[in-house]
């Protein structure tokens, strides 16, 4: 669910609103929904929107997203109605999302929402809202915050990063993978990380016959996958698909990125309190003693 704002940037509100309905084309169960207090909402590029002035009832896997408008100072902004403040606060008391680009954090900071939470916005107005909100902790130079139930992002375009990250946690990186690379954003930018998920981060190309085969790597990440299988099912030589997998991965072979996968989600795994040898397994591994080799070559 979108709350527009008078003065809405068509960007906050549009690139979000594409990853989600793009993750329904792809068969997820999103259905979006557009509020406001008047049926008639301008934008701040001059282009007017509609949307409902009731809103419907939600729960809690719901999410309810704030773009960001224009003006000066979050304070001269349009400001959401004490009804829709309620909304908002009411939503994730229950259990449900909230989420805001660019100044709409400014309207989750009035329901409450950032207390003793990190967030962030625009950089033009990261000074305000901090003196806006003393008890919450702004966190500057980063794309987008999740705390608690409470998304927040920098503003703009950073609102699509902060839709793909969300559809990653609920429905896995290749399925974001899989939507980030229908919209032609082969690099999804991450949020605080200091690098991307291997996963993402070797998508920066556009060679179809290296997506299709890292598609494949992807969704049967443990399981054996011959050069000659990956070969036969892209439609090329295997010398031909070794060539063009290094030219557009920076020089990995597919075993290597297969490798890379499993070698990041069995970290990912050992992190979260699995033993090593489960980890091995869970990726595809024999036992434990190839896991051991490849974290230390990376070390």
């Amino acid at each position: 669910m979108f709350v527009l704002l008078p003065g809405v940037h068509l960007l906050d509100l549009a690139g979000p609103a594409q990853v989600f309905d793009t993750a329904a084309h792809f068969g997820q169960p999103y259905r979006l929904g557009y509020v406001a207090e008047r049926e008639q909402v301008p934008s701040a590029q001059g282009l007017p929107l509609t949307a409902d002035v009731r809103w419907p009832v939600l729960g809690a896997d719901d999410l309810i997203v704030v773009p960001g408008w224009r003006a000066a100072t979050l304070r001269e902004g349009p400001g959401p109605s004490p009804a829709c403040v309620e909304r908002l606060r009411a939503h994730h008391a229950a259990g449900g999302t909230v989420a805001s680009v660019c100044a709409g954090a400014d309207a989750l900071g009035r329901a409450g929402l950032l207390d003793g939470r990190r967030c962030t916005t625009h950089h033009q107005h990261q000074d305000e809202l901090a003196a806006r909100y003393p008890r919450a902790t702004v966190v500057r130079d980063v794309l987008f915050t999740t705390d608690d139930g409470v998304m927040t992002s920098a503003g703009i375009a950073s609102g699509i990063d902060l839709a793909l990250h969300l559809l990653a946690v609920r429905h896995g990186p290749a399925f974001a993978a899989r939507v980030a690379r229908d919209m032609v954003i082969y690099a999804r930018r991450n949020g605080h990380e200091p690098q991307e998920s291997a996963m993402l981060r070797h998508r920066s190309h556009v060679d179809d016959t290296v997506h299709r085969t890292q598609d494949l790597i992807d969704d049967r990440l443990a399981e054996p996958l011959p050069l000659a299988y990956l070969a036969a099912r892209a439609g090329v030589s295997e010398r031909t698909l070794t060539r063009l997998f290094s030219r557009a991965t920076g020089g990995l072979t597919p075993l290597r990125y297969q490798q890379t996968l499993r070698l990041e989600r069995a970290q990912h795994l050992i992190d979260h309190g699995t033993t090593m040898e489960a980890a091995a397994r869970e990726v595809g591994f024999d036992d434990a003693r190839m896991l051991r080799r490849l974290r230390a070559r990376v070390t």
